[in-house]
């Protein structure tokens, strides 16, 4: 720790105050995006983030936004004053997407607004927002299937001025419109981002001025110092141990057939309170667009370290002191190097690293880590595109967000059913039906929870959702670059898998054909999409799940009685219909001591 840290004379309450009033600037430039913006993917899923950055490029303040984004935006700050070092103006803004200089994936557009006051850069202000389509060769910003950048076909911003003294460059505007599908979409959600990072800057001067240049000195550092000693503390309650785990990636029909392997090696050393991640002993890149960018990778490990540490840790620059990371050179994790496509950078791979980190945790023993949680952008996460009859045959694409995979349990805590995916933990919103069929041509016929799903456990996984849609004229075309339809989310200390997901492609006649994990098709009026999402894992052996949690379970529908007996070992009296339904304690008794006996004798 540095010397701040002992010399700091800022009081512990107004340092409290501070940092607050930064995450409500932070929330404030959410809101501006999320009302502001065009696309479903911005406006209803949620899909983006904000935070700000000092003006030496130090991660400051993230609020609620995805782990999966905010990692890494120190990265594309600091490209940003590398690339125009001299020439950072006031009213100047930067766009950048590049996800070989510090970005995610190219579908992620990253607005940064330099901040002064009194004549000096104090901050910069980061909006990150994936948006529906940014010039793909295919109506996509996810192209699981791109053998490099080139076919991927993406429009890449490496830190590119946009604005100066407030008004926009329209060379960068009209290049974007001649290129872009939906051009009238993209600059709304472009005019969007531009506006949550100026709100950032307006109330980032009027906070500079109450608090005066020197204090919000001060405070940075002391702030920086207090994450560190509070990562310190958490890092130093835990045993000392080195932790290898191992997962792998759906296989992707005629490109990987075998999937990825991917390792993550933890090592946990309380003396130093240090975490050192060695992600060296992972595949080269591949020729598909599953590569994970350093700020994809980084992200996902990192956000599984803090999901499995103390809840409010603070998320900043100074924390992540006390975290290390490895990589090996042009891997597909954390170092594919051009023109290796990361178009799916932050989910696929992604995912798994999310995964595999937090459930090695688990091998700590009880009280630690969490399970493997639901993967995939399935049918209900998909990209739909096409002509809108409604309106002239006017062109559009946009990604829904209307079901989501199950949740981990944890050691505490059943799983999420509102989870999405794992790098984004539940900080997603799940659209509004009526919202995508306003948006999209097309109608969802069903949408709901899938029983028996989950993965059983003393925490249960959240069940699968399953969705279907048709569309109402012309043809939609869907594309869906999944994951978690093979390789289902573990359980870990005992608690069982979580199961995987599927797509199905319905017929006019009711016919149905079970379609591959990486979907790109055109869906047909009268015919459907179908699709269940992976559910989560469990944690802990599931004949010592409370039986009154098992009961409620069945009463809402989420396991069935013949579950509830087999595998949780927990049997009832009475019906469901009449509410009359209750646990039998004695016979409960009984049947987890059969079943013991059973696993006994099975050894």
């Amino acid at each position: 720790m540095t010397a701040q840290t002992e010399t700091s004379t800022l009081d512990p309450v107004l340092t409290t105050v501070i940092a607050n009033r930064l995450d409500g600037i932070v929330r404030e430039m959410t809101n501006t995006l999320l009302k502001a913006a065009r696309s479903a993917v911005i406006s209803s899923a949620r899909d983006f983030s904000c935070c700000i950055v000092t003006a030496d490029n130090r991660l400051l303040a993230s609020a609620e936004g995805l782990p999966v984004h905010i990692f890494g935006c120190h990265l594309q700050a600091a490209r940003m004053t590398e690339f125009h070092k001299g020439d950072i103006l006031e009213g100047d803004a930067y766009l950048d997407n590049d996800p070989y200089g510090g970005n995610t994936h190219a579908a992620d557009h990253t607005f940064m607004v330099p901040v002064f006051f009194e004549g000096e850069h104090m901050f910069t202000a980061c909006t990150k927002a994936h948006m529906a389509d940014i010039g793909n060769s295919i109506p996509s910003s996810y192209y699981a299937a791109a053998v490099d950048q080139y076919a991927e076909g993406a429009l890449i911003f490496p830190g590119v001025r946009v604005q100066r003294d407030y008004k926009n460059i329209e060379d960068i505007v009209r290049m974007c419109r001649a290129r872009i599908r939906v051009p009238d979409q993209w600059y709304g959600d472009f005019l969007a981002g531009l506006g949550s990072a100026r709100i950032a800057e307006r109330r980032l001067k009027e906070f500079c001025e109450k608090y005066g240049k020197e204090t919000v000195k001060e405070f940075i550092e002391t702030w920086m110092d207090y994450s560190e000693r509070r990562l310190v503390q958490s890092i130093r309650a835990l045993p000392k141990a080195k932790l290898v785990n191992t997962g792998r990636t759906d296989p992707l029909e005629d490109i990987l057939p075998d999937g990825i392997e991917i390792t993550v090696k933890l090592d946990i050393d309380p003396d130093e309170a240090m975490i050192h991640v060695d992600l060296s002993d992972n595949p080269p890149s591949v020729d598909c667009g599953l590569n994970t960018s350093e700020a994809s990778a980084t992200s996902a490990v990192m956000g599984a370290i803090f999901n499995s540490l103390d809840s409010d840790l603070p998320r900043n620059a100074g924390s992540f002191r006390r975290i290390t990371f490895k990589y090996a050179e042009d891997s597909v994790v954390g170092a594919p190097k051009f023109p290796h496509s990361c178009s799916v950078s932050t989910t696929n791979v992604a995912e798994r690293l999310v995964n595999i980190t937090q459930s090695a945790f688990a091998k700590i023993g009880e009280g630690h880590g969490l399970a493997e949680g639901g993967t995939g952008l399935g049918a209900g996460m998909a990209v739909l595109s096409g002509k809108d009859h409604r309106h002239d045959d006017v062109a559009y694409v946009n990604r829904m967000m209307l079901s989501t995979n199950g949740g981990p349990a944890g050691h505490e805590a059943d799983g999420w059913v509102n989870y999405a995916i794992p790098v984004i933990a539940g900080l997603m919103y799940r659209d509004s039906v009526e919202i995508d069929e306003l948006k999209h041509p097309l109608r969802v016929e069903s949408l709901g929870l899938v029983t028996d799903s989950a993965g059983a456990g003393r925490h249960r996984g959240a069940p699968a959702q399953t969705v279907t849609y048709t569309p109402l004229e012309n043809d939609v075309t869907v594309i869906s670059p999944c994951d978690g339809q093979v390789e289902a989310p573990r359980g870990v200390l005992g608690g069982e898998n979580g199961t995987p997901g599927e797509t199905w492609l319905i017929g006019g006649n009711g016919d149905e054909t079970k379609l591959p994990n990486l979907v790109n098709m055109a869906v047909r009026k009268g015919q459907s999409i179908r699709g269940r999402d992976s559910a989560g894992a469990g944690y802990g052996d599931p004949i010592t799940r409370d039986p009154a949690r098992v009961l409620r379970d069945v009463f809402e529908g989420w396991e069935s009685r013949d579950k509830a007996a087999n595998t949780y070992g927990v049997l009832f009296t009475g019906e469901i219909d009449d509410e009359s339904l209750a646990v039998d304690d004695a016979a409960t008794l009984v049947r987890r001591r059969e079943i013991e006996a059973t696993r006994a004798s099975a050894e």
